[in-house]
């Protein structure tokens, strides 16, 4: 990186070869304007799938930058939208989005759906895609005066929702890689398309995007995630492999309810039967084919001691190695389900509310990656790796998974900073300065993909 003469820092690409119309009204992008916009982002902290200030602010920057952001019903298919929250909810998210001065005219065209995509340029065909996502957790933010968002004042204004997870971050970047994108549009003889994808949390946001058809034709998919094995500044992880697929599933049982010592005969437990699924589920023999898991993360059930409980609700999960381990998990989870219902006599709805493929990061990206990275000072070669195993599991698997079935190579970067506490703790919080060095990193693998 150099530094211009008013000591803001930046970066430079041959701007002789790029025509002056195109970047007379654009400066580089700077380290203060991107820790100025993740500051914005992390204080208006949005949970998945109701982002509407955040959708609504990225739209406005983008269209800031001469570009034409898609949103509403186009961005993504409708049955295909899973966990998303319910009515009520929306509204209300939507209306603190307006008090808190998302411009009026995004809201309005966003038609109570969030996320959106832009094209660099639209009038070539699509190349290479980049997913950022742009949710926050149900996480209640430190208040401790030693928490940095919170001694420099840009800490969640909302209660119980914080960006735990570097999301903030990641929308930064992608503003920041439209910026310089668009300071090198005639450069491009590809479509660069970015996808700014509500509901990671909980894998909800992706399938619903990549059925709406926006990964169709991409030769080329990135997504790149703060920290995560990357937990040192300096540090890049060039591919993740492993991540592993998922479901994510709610169940409700119904039965009916009696009174406990006079008539136990007359009712239909619906919690002996939730407890009889969760251990049978979690009895289940594991897949030869690679690594499984079933997860039963909250069970409530009944109204009164003295009540045969006539209603159960739980919050599941399976996870595979790949996606045929997943499938299997979860369709033995569903066959104990239904056959437990039947047993005691239950109405059983099953509820799918998020779920993402298995995917790996392909050998040709990596090689493209690290060749990049290798031009960027802030990446030291020493703490450069090609892979590591994924972290858990990520929405990104599922426009990655699309890309590959279509003969197209994707890759899945972990960029490197020191953290505060790790991922989804209310002390998280990442090292800003790696957000330019991301900025420059991402738009010299665009460059180098443009001609591949």
């Amino acid at each position: 990186m150099n530094r211009n003469p008013r000591g803001k820092e930046s970066f430079s690409f041959p701007l002789s070869l790029i025509p002056t119309a195109m970047t007379e009204h654009l400066s580089p992008i700077s380290q203060e304007r991107l820790t100025a916009l993740r500051r914005l982002f992390h204080q208006h902290a949005e949970t998945g799938m109701a982002e509407f200030w955040t959708t609504a602010r990225i739209a406005e920057e983008l269209e800031a930058l001469g570009l034409s952001p898609v949103v509403g019903e186009k961005v993504s298919r409708q049955e295909a939208r899973m966990g998303m929250p319910d009515d009520a909810t929306l509204r209300a998210a939507e209306e603190r989005a307006r008090r808190e001065g998302a411009p009026h005219s995004w809201l309005e065209r966003m038609e109570g759906v969030t996320g959106l995509v832009v094209n660099i340029r639209p009038d070539l065909p699509v190349h290479t895609v980049l997913r950022f996502d742009i949710d926050a957790l149900n996480v209640q933010e430190s208040d401790s005066p030693e928490h940095r968002p919170v001694r420099e004042g840009f800490a969640s204004l909302h209660e119980g929702i914080c960006h735990a997870c570097g999301h903030d971050g990641h929308i930064a970047i992608g503003l920041g890689l439209a910026h310089e994108l668009m300071r090198r549009r005639y450069l491009l003889t590809h479509n660069v398309r970015l996808l700014f994808q509500p509901g990671e949390e909980g894998c909800r946001g992706a399938r619903a995007m990549v059925a709406a058809g926006w990964l169709e034709g991409a030769k080329h998919f990135l997504a790149a995630h703060i920290g995560m094995w990357a937990n040192e500044n300096h540090a890049l992880v060039c591919g993740a492999r492993g991540f592993l697929a998922t479901t994510k599933f709610d169940v409700e049982f119904s039965g009916r309810a009696a009174h406990a010592g006079a008539e136990p005969q007359k009712g239909a437990n619906s919690l002996l039967a939730a407890a009889s699924a969760v251990l049978n589920m979690h009895a289940l023999p594991r897949h030869g084919e690679g690594d499984s898991r079933i997860t039963v993360g909250t069970l409530t059930a009944g109204s009164g001691r003295n009540v045969i409980a006539d209603h159960a609700f739980m919050t599941c999960e399976t996870r595979g190695a790949t996606t045929a381990v997943n499938d299997y998990m979860f369709e033995h989870c569903r066959s104990i389900i239904e056959h437990t219902a039947a047993m005691y006599e239950q109405h059983c709805n099953i509820r799918l509310m998020g779920g993402s493929d298995s995917a790996g990061s392909d050998d040709s990206m990596i090689r493209v990656i690290r060749e990049a990275a290798r031009t960027v000072p802030w990446f030291h070669e020493e703490l450069m790796r090609d892979s590591v195993p994924g972290y858990g599991s990520d929405d990104a698997c599922v426009p990655m998974a699309a890309v590959q079935k279509q003969g197209g190579d994707a890759a899945y970067l972990m960029l490197g900073s020191r953290l505060a506490a790790g991922h989804h703790s209310p002390d998280f919080d990442f090292d800003e300065k790696t957000l330019l060095p991301s900025v420059e990193l991402l738009t010299k693998i665009v460059l180098m993909l443009d001609v591949i």
